[in-house]
């Protein structure tokens, strides 16, 4: 027997939870054909890794992303893959680009997911050939993909592409009979061609970009209970799933989500995935009220589960561009001004001030940033005396000056020079390792491919074993590695209901190989590189090389000690995997293919 690739003496995870064991791993045509103690004979074979010393395991499952922009022009998505990413779901918090145009999709992307507008219309309206989701299927199949891909239908990109972008941000206007069935229509179709569900969003400070609808919501967040009703029941029905972010405002919306999910009489659970479980700093006493939510509604006959980011939620921002400010009255309304001389004007006045400090101030109600000043340092900046302190300690150093008022002046007088960082949530390690271990949690929420200037969650799996491992170390285990590697892949894929996450034999071989020795603080690192498609867009990412020896995605390696190979975003290794069907490995997908077209 001859192989393409065979991987020895790794510690070797099949995904599932069981236990590992040292193993040979055979790879031919795309599929694992040998996973034995014996050894393999290498005559001829390719590829071989040594991986003795080292982990061997299927590729992440990454359930949240919002590469729908980047996948079009950056197919081989090197940030995530190089991090062991194998497989990963678009289509994310009721943003998708199946139906809508470029210029309806730069109001909805640009904004919110911090994605350059202008980038976000050239790249749809340039690819755009599809006008239903199995043709956004096929045109996303005929990019050479680096990982495979999954995908959510955004509700906001089909009640876009129905009521026009106007009337669906508008209060008083519903759709009417005939949009309502088309909308549903087009959940039904792209249930057919294998979508894992439907992302909503109810989300308040998630706005819209461009000048039509500038600063409203997201056009999900206006849909009613008999809208959304209809939309659910296709779900339920098919047995798919229901993304959504709650009204975090209005904490009831949480409790309806949830309880939205149970199945009674007869009715099949509506599978729910919620955003998001998260320790944050603000309110800290929340997620003491989430987990339990998820505990009473499974026992009920739910199948609802939040999503995690298993590591701090660490944000930057340069100057005052950044997300979090949008929560409240005074920060969405110096984001709302694009022109940065109205924003100067806006900053500068008085009575704006004045707002600012009183919403700054305001710590009761729901909220995600702590809006804590003293809490915010300093990174990068022209006047190096203030680079290492928090904008409180500046202001403390200018004779006593608000936070707010020290705050505003740096950022008038440096712009977006002026970079800064703070932790919003999951800042600790003992309530991230319950959340990691719990049942009612999925492991995901990375965010990759938007907050390219914010955020860099891509080695979010990385993370979580190191802090297995840290804990197994220590005497002080939370979880084996084993359930770690499965919640990270196959507790992820089977819940979604696509073809990923183990490696066993005649499974696809999407495969990382992990040196766990280097899972140490170097993942923690920050990095920025260019972004080609973004105009070299500066984007933060993650470098540690070392952990990751290598990755393959059907059998082909696309990634050697953390740098991608020239075969990745060359060549197509990834598919599109739909829901309920098996993912041949691609070389034997696209020769069904050219056979079924012969025929």
């Amino acid at each position: 027997m001859t192989f393409d690739a065979i991987i020895k003496g790794g510690r070797w995870f099949d995904g599932t939870g069981a236990e590992s064991a040292i193993r040979n791993l055979g790879v031919r045509d795309g599929r694992v054909v040998a996973v034995t103690i014996d050894d393999l004979d290498e005559t001829g074979c390719p590829e071989v890794v040594d991986a003795r010393g080292q982990w061997v395991l299927p590729g992440f499952v990454d359930i949240h992303t919002h590469y729908d922009i980047e996948v079009l022009d950056g197919p081989g998505l090197p940030e995530s893959v190089r991090h062991g990413v194998t497989t990963l779901l678009l289509g994310s918090c009721s943003l998708s680009t199946v139906h809508v145009g470029g210029v309806d999709a730069g109001d909805l992307f640009g904004r919110v997911e911090a994605i350059p507008r202008k980038h976000v219309i050239r790249a749809v309206d340039q690819h755009k050939t599809w006008k239903s989701a199995e043709e956004y299927v096929g045109a996303l199949e005929s990019l050479p993909l680096g990982p495979n891909l999954a995908a959510f239908i955004g509700h906001s990109d089909m009640r876009t592409a129905t009521m026009g972008l106007d009337r669906a941000t508008r209060k008083q206007v519903r759709p009417t009979r005939r949009e309502q069935a088309r909308m549903e229509s087009m959940l039904d179709e792209a249930l057919d061609a294998g979508f894992v569900g439907m992302s909503a969003q109810q989300l308040l400070f998630d706005k819209i970009d461009g000048e039509l609808c500038r600063s409203r919501t997201l056009p999900s967040t206006y849909a009613k209970s008999s809208e959304m009703r209809g939309l659910r029941s296709i779900l339920r029905r098919r047995r798919r799933a229901l993304q959504a972010g709650p009204d975090a405002s209005h904490p009831h919306t949480i409790l309806t989500q949830a309880l939205g999910s149970i199945g009674l009489f007869g009715r099949p659970a509506l599978r729910t995935s919620l955003l998001s479980a998260a320790d944050i700093k603000a309110i800290p006493f929340v997620i003491h009220l989430m987990r339990p939510v998820a505990w009473v509604v499974n026992r009920l006959g739910a199948d609802f589960r939040w999503q995690h980011l298993p590591v701090p939620f660490e944000v930057y921002a340069d100057g005052i561009d950044l997300v979090i400010f949008e929560e409240f009255g005074s920060g969405a309304m110096a984001l709302h001004l694009q022109e940065k001389l109205a924003r100067d004007e806006l900053m500068r006045d008085p009575a704006y001030r004045e707002r600012f400090r009183k919403d700054y101030e305001s710590k009761y109600g729901p909220r995600v940033w702590h809006r804590d000043f003293f809490d915010a340092e300093i990174v990068a900046c022209p006047d190096a005396s203030v680079v290492g302190k928090s904008f409180g300690q500046v202001g403390v150093e200018r004779g006593g000056q608000h936070p707010v008022d020290a705050f505003l002046d740096l950022v008038l007088e440096h712009g977006t020079d002026i970079r800064w960082r703070t932790t919003i949530s999951n800042h600790r390690p003992a309530v991230l390792k319950k959340l990691a271990a719990d049942p009612g949690i999925q492991v995901g929420f990375s965010d990759a491919g938007a907050h390219l200037r914010n955020m860099s969650f891509y080695n979010f799996g990385l993370r979580l074993l190191k802090h297995v491992r840290d804990a197994e170390v220590a005497g002080k285990p939370f979880m084996t590695t084993e359930q770690a590697v499965h919640r990270l892949t196959g507790e992820l894929a089977s819940w979604y209901r696509i073809d990923a996450g183990t490696l066993r034999k005649g499974d696809r071989a999407d495969i990382v190989v992990i040196d766990p020795a280097r899972l140490d603080d170097e993942l923690e690192s920050y990095h920025e590189s260019p972004v080609e498609q973004f105009g070299n867009l500066s984007r933060m990412v993650n470098r540690n090389d070392a952990a990751v020896p290598a990755v393959f995605v059907s059998g082909r390696r696309v990634v050697t000690d953390g740098v991608p190979t020239p075969l990745l975003g060359t060549e197509r290794t990834g598919q599109f995997l739909r829901a309920d069907r098996a993912g041949l490995p691609v070389a034997a997908a696209a020769a069904e293919r050219s056979s079924e077209a012969i025929a």
